[in-house]
Formats: C-alpha cells, sequence, structure tokens
C-alpha cells in the first residue's frame, strides 16, 4: 500500500518505531509532502536513510509570502462592473478574473468554477524567482528520491496570505515543474475557480500531471479537473460518519485516477487522535467499499495509479 501524502518534519513523530508501525502496516511506500524548502531538505535526509520514503520539494500557499522572486509578485489593479456596481479586485497572473472570486461578491464554490477561466498566463512566472532561492529548489528535486512539486497551489480560506502572491507562487512552482519534468500536487481550498482558471491556462504546456491533494470540491467538480488530466488523493476524511461530499467525490472517480493518503499528521480517521500513514489500510478498505471492488483490487489499483504518475517511485 502506498501513502502519497505525509508530513513528517517537525511533527514530532518518535522514530525508528513510527517507520516500523508503518510498515507493519503493510504500507511500503509514503511519498513526504513539503510545506517549505526547509522542510523538503528535511524530508530528504529521511529518506536517504528509509527505503520507501520518498519526497517532494515546493511551498504551500501558506507560505506563499516566503517564496523568494526577484521583485513583487505580479499584480494589476482591476475595476470591474457587475450588477451595475463596481468591484475591485487584482488581477491573477492571467488577463482574466474570477469574477464572484471579488471582493464583496456572491455565490458558491461550485458556482464560481463556471465562470471565465479559459485565458492564457501572461508572463512567465518562473523568470522572476531569485536566483539563490531557484538553484537551493533545483538541488532538493535533483535528488532521484523527490517524485514531485508540492504541495503548491492555492488557500483563500484565510485572508493571508495575499491571493496575487499565492497565484504568482503557484504559477512560478508550475513553470519550475515543467523545466524539471516531474508532477505536481496541489493544495486548493476555497479556491476551486482559480485553481482551475490556473490549470486551464497551463493545461497545453504541462506534460507530467499532477494530485488533486485530498480533493474536497465535490462530486460536481470532478469533471472539471478529470478533463485537464487530474489525479485525487482521498484519506481520513472519507471516513467520517458525515462526508457525503467525499464519498460521492469518491464514487463519481474513475478507480485509475484514485490514490490513497493521509495528510499526517492531521486528518486521522479516528477522530482526535495523531494521523499516521500506518492508517492507510483503513483508507483503502473503505474506498474498497465505496467502489464496491474487492481490497486487494483497490490496492493494485491505486499501485499502479501511483506509479504511472510518480514514476520515480518506481
Amino acid at each position: 500500500m502506498i501513502d502519497v501524502h505525509a508530513h513528517f518534519a517537525e511533527e514530532g513523530y518518535g522514530f525508528p518505531a513510527e517507520w516500523e508501525k508503518i510498515k507493519a502496516a503493510g504500507v511500503q511506500t509514503v511519498i513526504l509532502a513539503a510545506d517549505t524548502l526547509e522542510h523538503a531538505a528535511w524530508h530528504a535526509k529521511f529518506c536517504k536513510e528509509h527505503e520507501g520514503a520518498f519526497f517532494t520539494v515546493g511551498v504551500h500557499p501558506e507560505f506563499a509570502s516566503s517564496f523568494a522572486f526577484n521583485g513583487t509578485p505580479p499584480t494589476l489593479p482591476s475595476t470591474l462592473k457587475e450588477g451595475g456596481g463596481k468591484k475591485k479586485c487584482p488581477l491573477p497572473a492571467f488577463p482574466r478574473v474570477i469574477l464572484n472570486e471579488c471582493e464583496g461578491s456572491r455565490g458558491t464554490e461550485s458556482e464560481r468554477h463556471l465562470r471565465d477561466s479559459s485565458a492564457l498566463p501572461q508572463n512567465d512566472a518562473a523568470s522572476g524567482v531569485v536566483e539563490g532561492f531557484r538553484s537551493r529548489f533545483l538541488s532538493l528535486a535533483a535528488d532521484k528520491k523527490c517524485v514531485a512539486v508540492g504541495e503548491i497551489g492555492l488557500d483563500y480560506h484565510y485572508p493571508d496570505p495575499d491571493k496575487a502572491a499565492q497565484r504568482a507562487a503557484f504559477e512560478a512552482q508550475l513553470e519550475i515543474a515543467e523545466e524539471l519534468g516531474l508532477p505536481v500536487q496541489i493544495h486548493s481550498r476555497d479556491a476551486c475557480a482559480d485553481t482551475l482558471a490556473i490549470l486551464r491556462a497551463y493545461h497545453g504546456r504541462r506534460k507530467h500531471g499532477f494530485l488533486m491533494h485530498c480533493y474536497s470540491y465535490g462530486a460536481e467538480n470532478l469533471n472539471d479537473f478529470l478533463e485537464l488530466g487530474a489525479y485525487f488523493s482521498f484519506g481520513g476524511v472519507t471516513c467520517f460518519k458525515n462526508a457525503r461530499r467525499v464519498v460521492e467525490a469518491v464514487a463519481a472517480c474513475p478507480m485509475e485516477r484514485i490514490l490513497s493518503e493521509t495528510d499526517s499528521p492531521y486528518l486521522s480517521p479516528f477522530r482526535g487522535e495523531k494521523n499516521t500513514p500506518a492508517n492507510i489500510p483503513v483508507i483503502v478498505e473503505k474506498l474498497a467499499e465505496i467502489k464496491g471492488v474487492s481490497l486487494d483490487e483497490m490496492i493494485g489499483t491505486i499501485r499502479r495509479s501511483a506509479a504511472r504518475l510518480f514514476p520515480r517511485i518506481q
């Protein structure tokens, strides 16, 4: 079995006991996702010492304001008219904005993604990255155990960091991932429309696939991401009694696009407990139940899908 998204750096796990527990649970492969370059470096060292451990390199949207750009990330002011009134919001790093994500907008997340999101990128975001930061990023990514760029993306749940800074960091890292020939792991929360807009804008230029980690946008948005080639990972939330939307998304998702994750130490299938990749068997069993297949079939399908998306784990 495989956990395609977990966090160990600075999370207080006791090794080697925790790793032995993970292996005893039948989890052969764990991909450790970075929040920062410092975490990626910690994971790289851990992976050198542990068979079956792999890592990603990237800057989480929560830390987008610390992403090292040459100058200020691009933000262009725009005044839009909607419903007879004027609303000001920053343009993202592509020419059109998602109208319902401007200040004072209304509409559900499902409605927002229907707005225009087909424009092409306006600039080469990667060219603005400070050389020292970029060289450190590339050095970590050159490690044979680095399997992806991530976790990167957008998180609009809280007002900070600034949305424009998040979008600029997301675009820059998409560009770097393509240069490196690596897939990406995407974090997206309360930002379905802009995530789709950026992925559509880069669709013709990206060749190496992407994962929607801890997918939460429901079955109604699944096809929009599938059309762009997405894989989806589901974790402990799938096991919650009130997880109707996540269960519906799993049911609607093609088997060959489903992956298993824990997002450890968060989102344990056992509420109130610290999560661990050792919980993957519980999650995979739930995925098999939802899809109406045997546990062995679910395990085999996830393994093959993970190998397609992350060829370095083979």
